[in-house]
């Protein structure tokens, strides 16, 4: 047996400056805290753009927009990892402060094992599917097959998928987030490279794009399981536990408000794709998904803020911090809504310079894209702060009213926005959905803030 730590460097466990979950955190102490995985949430999204970029560069806008069809489907099988990775993290972070550590990797190995029974069941189940799941999402005859062969072949990877989902939330409540982060770096630095070599170079199309998202995948899912597998020093490791279906189910009631988020999302996006084919055709359907990919950079920092933060309160939850609690709710709600105008104002201005990385080949798409741009992120001077209301519900593992507030969030109030409000305004109708949803559900989340507070105690005087 082998030890990671001894490649990744010296542990972090050593150093004097250690950040542990037991702290107390100031803004500096949180952000630091925080930054790597972020940055890890970023760059998986970054990585993810890139595919986007290479196919609409070297491809076309078709098989682009074919991409751009299936990625919804994907993301609500990606969501199985992300529910029992953020699920599973509030309860095992939870038994940390409770200072259980037998029985939190107890916990943690049996959201592992479930990951990768999940991905193996989805991979068999998606890749026989996949056509009539294409036929389902409306793709037309001109992207049809290309969406069916990209699909085909990221959902090979399914179950790297799940694990790199999961382990993105472990790797935090282990106190490893800056190994989380070298090893999403190196995944999508094999994307990027990959991408150029198989779509630029040998002329792969989407199956290039599909084959370089997968190895990125499994390297993200793989190393961290490796990690764990091992003797390490973190405060988790895996080893084969039989599954408690209590506690697993617990996990999972708990984590559903991320699930439903990716299913939410998804769901739209399949509704975004109908009505835009409807109002504008393939150019609609490409300049939803060059609006998608920036977001998804731009929302990364915004959930890898409260990815990061999420342990942290579960540990102070579980050892009955009440004082701590308060004083991280406090601190990070300042910095979600702060980093949300910001992220407003930058992409605001670089609304111009992205679109035309991605489609300034075409100057009808060009200037739909841009408009629609504009429109679309003052949803972003919201979305920070009703992202971590509802994860920190998840943290305190309540999962119900989580799974509310992201529900109505992602999925009601949005599905409503975009049927409705193009019957009014048109196609800014559908640019302005999701702002509408994020204000509508800003209102929900304060809602329940203030009537939970008495329960859990987040709004008393910090230390």
């Amino acid at each position: 047996m082998f030890c990671l730590d001894e490649i990744f460097g010296k542990d972090d466990m050593s150093r004097k400056d250690i950040i542990q979950l037991s702290d107390h955190f100031d803004y500096k102490r949180l952000l630091r805290y925080c930054l790597p995985t972020i940055f890890m949430m970023v760059l998986t999204s970054v990585y993810g753009v890139v595919d986007g970029l290479f196919v609409s560069n070297f491809v076309g806008k078709n098989a682009f927009a074919a991409i751009n069809m299936v990625m919804p489907s994907l993301m609500i099988l990606g969501g199985f990892g992300t529910m029992f990775g953020t699920g599973g993290t509030a309860l095992v972070a939870k038994t940390l402060g409770e200072d259980k550590k037998e029985l939190a990797n107890k916990y943690f190995s049996m959201m592992v094992e479930v990951a990768i029974i999940i991905g193996g069941v989805l991979t068999i189940v998606g890749f026989g599917l996949m056509p009539e799941i294409i036929k389902i999402l409306g793709a037309s005859n001109v992207i049809f097959d290309d969406a069916v062969m990209y699909g085909r072949c990221v959902i090979v990877f399914m179950v790297a998928f799940e694990l790199q989902y999961i382990f993105q939330s472990f790797l935090v409540a282990a106190e490893k987030p800056k190994l989380g982060l070298i090893i999403t770096v190196a995944a999508g630095a094999i994307n990027m490279a990959l991408d150029a070599l198989f779509i630029a170079v040998f002329k792969w199309g989407v199956v290039g794009a599909a084959l370089a998202t997968g190895t990125s995948q499994f390297i993200g899912g793989v190393i961290p399981l490796i990690f764990f597998m091992n003797p390490n020093k973190s405060l988790l490791r895996f080893t084969l536990t039989p599954i408690d279906c209590s506690a697993v189910s617990k996990a999972a009631f708990n984590g559903v408000s991320e699930l439903m988020t990716s299913v939410a999302s998804s769901v739209v996006s399949m509704v975004y794709n109908r009505i835009l084919i409807y109002y504008a055709g393939e150019n609609g359907v490409a300049a939803y998904g060059v609006i998608m990919y920036v977001q998804f950079i731009f929302i990364g920092i915004l959930f890898g803020y409260s990815l990061g933060t999420s342990p942290i309160v579960s540990f102070h939850f579980g050892a009955g911090n009440k004082k701590e609690l308060a004083n991280v709710f406090k601190k990070s709600f300042i910095i979600e809504y702060i980093g949300g105008v910001l992220m407003f104002l930058l992409a605001q201005l670089l609304a111009r310079p992205i679109s035309m990385i991605f489609v300034g080949y075409d100057a009808d798409l060009l200037n739909m894209t841009i408009g629609a741009f504009r429109l679309f992120l003052f949803a972003f001077l919201f979305a920070g702060g009703n992202i971590f209301a509802s994860a920190v519900f998840t943290a305190l593992n309540n999962g119900p009213v989580s799974a509310v507030i992201s529900g109505l969030r992602s999925l009601v109030f949005e599905l409503l926005s975009v049927i409705f409000l193009p019957k009014i305004f048109g196609i800014n109708g559908i640019w302005c959905a999701v702002a509408v949803a994020e204000i509508a559900a800003f209102l929900v989340s304060w809602t329940f803030l203030i009537a939970k507070n008495k329960k859990y105690g987040y709004f008393e005087k910090n230390i």
